[in-house]
């Protein structure tokens, strides 16, 4: 692991995020003094469910998988985090423990903003807790999409939503989208609530209809529109193999 003290900058795809740059000037400013970058090898937990709160992170390079895991060691993904994600925040409002486990997916480029600082700031400028805010509510939007989609897509339509949200970096990337999601259909399963054999059938289907491009743990977004029209199809009987055949 290695680590580097504050800096008067951040890396450029955290500043250009959609979050970053909606902060007023000072906090911007703020933040930029106090964040610690980060560079971490594949594999390493930034943190644990249960964990006493430690701050603030910004995913500048790589992927962050947050999750949970049960007695016989069975885990369940809740997301898949690609840059330019900003994490941490709900146990900054509710002073509790962390609610699920992130680890590492790659070598990754991050940035950490501590909690004692932060807490003093929000105390003396209160005005900023609306800002943190807006960045939870993101969250929660997101978990209620994924929730009602897990409770209503069939599969082919859930995998696409999913995918464009991941392209869009669940709504933190500003006027661009990932073409590239480096993920195994054993991520995306367990995403999903799927089998990875069910992900990668309709995987293959999505491929050969030309909206996508299939590498050993990349999915590349090749057909955008098309990804979009599939993802619209919300019931069996609208006719998943209609949309990604037109």
């Amino acid at each position: 692991m290695s680590q580097s003290s504050g800096s008067a900058s951040l890396p450029a795809s955290l500043s250009n995020s959609s979050w970053f740059q909606s902060l007023p000037a000072d906090l911007q400013h703020w933040l930029q003094q106090h964040a610690r970058l980060l560079v971490l090898p594949a594999g390493q937990r930034l943190f644990a469910r249960g964990d006493a709160a430690d701050g603030l992170y910004g995913l500048a390079e790589g992927l962050v998988r947050i999750s949970g895991s049960d007695a016989s060691g069975q885990e369940a993904i809740a997301a898949v985090l690609a840059p330019p994600q900003w994490f941490g925040e709900i146990a900054l409002f509710d002073a509790a423990s962390r609610t699920h486990d992130a680890w590492t997916d790659s070598t990754v480029t991050l940035v950490h903003v501590p909690q004692a600082p932060l807490l003093a700031l929000l105390a003396a400028q209160p005005q900023y807790w609306r800002d943190l805010g807006r960045l939870l509510s993101q969250k929660v939007r997101a978990s209620f999409i994924a929730m009602e989609d897990l409770m209503l897509l069939p599969p082919g339509p859930r995998l696409a939503r999913r995918l464009l949200q991941m392209s869009n970096s669940y709504g933190a990337l500003q006027g661009s989208t990932l073409r590239e999601l480096p993920l195994s259909q054993t991520r995306l399963a367990a995403m999903l609530a799927l089998s990875r054999q069910t992900v990668n059938q309709q995987l293959q289907v999505m491929a050969a209809a030309g909206l996508l491009r299939l590498r050993r743990g990349v999915v590349e977004i090749v057909d955008q529109p098309g990804l979009q029209l599939l993802a619209a199809q919300a019931r069996e009987d609208v006719g998943y193999q209609a949309a990604i055949d037109k």
